[in-house]
């Protein structure tokens, strides 16, 4: 084993050691020595795209010295980073391991590690390997390893960092990384822990129980799409000051198990993404969590798709703001009580459970709603839902309703009358595929400001009545389907419609099988308004009665249409 320092460009004065020399207090002075020049250069030059490591200028001395070939470093397999305890100014050290003789040439730097990573670890797709040894007060290990493609596997051998207080980014997209093995690892002051970790995709087992984590530290988006960690142990994890574990397991698509009954969380503000994409989770306990200062949960168990329980019973959290997609995609939730969620300060609550497709008992009873803006999809693909409850809604402040209760294929009830729609903009799809609905009552629905109504009622198929006489509509620019697939459905009364401003009446009725007559007499059907397919599929449609101001559009309207109609023209 050598340990190699050139001392000059230019007269390559050389240090030629083995491991075995007596003499260790003249290597120790001649080190000394070096480091009072402050000229240091690296033996080898940048990795070349040939993946060989070449000795620099005049490189015949050095091999002829030191007995080594440089086509023996053409297998290049495992590096050592070492940090040396000669005062902290002394640069970095590293070890190059020859596969083929089995021994060590240590290399001194002066390098920067980005200087080290991006030279030796990044561009040398041999590398597997590393091996790391602190033996000084370094203080940040900061994206050493940033996008180290090529390792698979690093060992702590020995740490004496107590003030490592930042290792933000230090794995982060090493995606051949299998193994880390912290044992030896001193985390007492780490103060920045984010992303971390960050898409290692092929870890599979992380230890890192002894880490410290008692200060205020940064901690979002540690695990971020680890999608193949299947055990994770954090169990030692103290976490009072921390604010924000925003997307911390998201992406874990493999852990069955995350035990953080021990995280005490009085001053998080931001958990949203937490467990997002953890599709094998069966069940979650944060009943511990004292989120007196969270704002946002938005993301938090998304598309949790095995996940069905959640504790959060003695969940307190009174300053929420936004919780959007909360339980998306959680598909094996059977039962939710959310009764004790204190919703006051909530804006946002699009998508909140969101394809929840065996949800039956929903309890969110004490839901105050009055300063959500967005109800957008809310309960869309909840298809075991046979009844909902929402006379304790107030609306008033809702301007998106779209896809609300789209996909609810079981409901077979649903009162709207305690909705207060006057500021809701967008109401398309909003009882789309309700397919079981027998009966839907819309009369006090206030639509003055809705300007997209775009299949609104699309598949209700066993609606029969649909009493529509009191909507305002002289801002809708878009009724396309708004009642396809409606088969059941007699009778529309349009007559307060106005479609001044409708841009488009494609496919508007298509579908509707059991209408015999259609007045539209009221209706004006402009120019430039797209209405391919209007009655499309209306196969027992005879009657229609249009207004001789639609003349123009008559022609287009028998020419689009597959049925044979009876025009009934009426002056206007």
């Amino acid at each position: 084993m050598f340990l190699l320092i050139i001392k000059n460009m230019d007269d390559f004065s050389i240090i030629a050691a083995k491991k075995t020399i007596k003499d260790k207090k003249m290597i120790k002075r001649d080190l000394e020595k070096i480091r009072s020049n402050c000229i240091l250069s690296k033996i080898f030059s940048h990795i070349k795209k040939q993946k060989i490591l070449q000795i620099i200028k005049y490189n015949k001395k050095i091999q002829k010295r030191l007995d080594v070939n440089i086509k023996d470093f053409n297998e290049i397999s495992q590096i050592e980073i070492i940090a040396i305890p000669y005062e902290n100014k002394f640069g970095n050290f590293i070890n190059i391991f020859n596969k083929k003789f089995e021994e060590y040439y240590h290399i001194y730097f002066n390098d920067s590690k980005e200087e080290i990573k991006r030279n030796y670890l990044i561009e040398n797709e041999k590398v597997k390997k590393i091996k790391i040894v602190i033996d000084y007060q370094v203080e940040s290990l900061s994206g050493i390893f940033f996008n180290c493609d090529c390792i698979e596997s690093i060992n702590f051998i020995r740490s004496k960092g107590n003030n490592i207080n930042n290792i933000n980014c230090m794995f982060a997209l090493c995606r051949s990384l299998k193994k880390i093995n912290f044992s030896s690892f001193k985390g007492k002051n780490l103060n920045d822990m984010s992303y971390m970790f960050w898409e290692c995709s092929q870890l599979e087992e992380l230890y890192i129980s002894n880490f410290d984590t008692n200060i205020n530290i940064k901690m979002d988006n540690i695990f971020f799409n680890c999608s193949n960690l299947k055990v994770l142990c954090i169990s030692n994890f103290n976490n009072n000051s921390i604010k924000d574990m925003s997307r911390l397991f998201s992406g874990c698509k493999s852990l069955e198990k995350i035990r953080i009954s021990n995280f005490h969380m009085d001053n998080l503000t931001n958990i949203s993404y937490m467990f997002s994409g953890c599709s094998s989770l069966k069940e979650i306990h944060i009943s511990n969590f004292h989120a007196n200062y969270l704002s946002n949960l938005s993301y938090i168990f998304n598309e949790c798709s095995s996940l069905d329980e959640i504790h959060i019973s003695n969940f307190n959290a009174n300053n929420l703001t936004n919780l959007s997609y909360m339980f998306n995609g959680c598909s094996s939730l059977k039962e939710l009580n959310l009764s004790h969620l204190n919703t006051y300060k909530v804006t946002n609550m699009s998508s909140m459970f969101s394809g929840c497709s065996s949800l039956k008992l929903l309890n969110i009873s004490y839901f105050n709603t009055y300063n959500v803006a967005d109800m957008s999809f809310m309960f869309s693909g909840c298809s075991s839902f046979k009844e909902l409850n929402l006379s304790h809604f107030n609306t008033y402040n809702v301007t998106n309703m779209s896809y609300m209760f789209s996909g609810c294929s079981t409901l077979k009830e649903l009162n709207v009358s305690s909705l207060i729609t006057f500021n809701v903009i967008d109401m398309s799809h909003m009882f789309s595929e309700c397919s079981s609905l027998k009966e839907l009552n819309v009369s006090s629905l206030i639509t003055c400001n809705v300007t997209n109504m775009s299949r609104m009622f699309y598949g209700c198929s066993s609606v029969k009545e649909l009493n529509v006489s009191s909507f305002t509509t002289y801002n809708v620019k878009n009724m396309s389907y708004m009642f396809s697939g409606c088969s059941s459905l007699k009778e529309i009364n349009l007559s307060n419609f106005n479609t001044n401003k409708v841009t488009n009446m494609s496919y508007m009725f298509s579908g509707c099988s059991s209408l015999k007559e259609l007045n539209l007499s009221n209706l004006y059907i402009g120019k430039n308004n797209y209405i391919y397919g209007l009655f499309e599929g209306c196969s027992s449609l005879k009657d229609l009665y249009l207004s001789n101001r639609n003349v123009e559009e008559i022609n287009k309207i028998i020419t689009f249409s597959k049925e044979k109609l009876n025009l009934i023209i009426i002056n206007h």
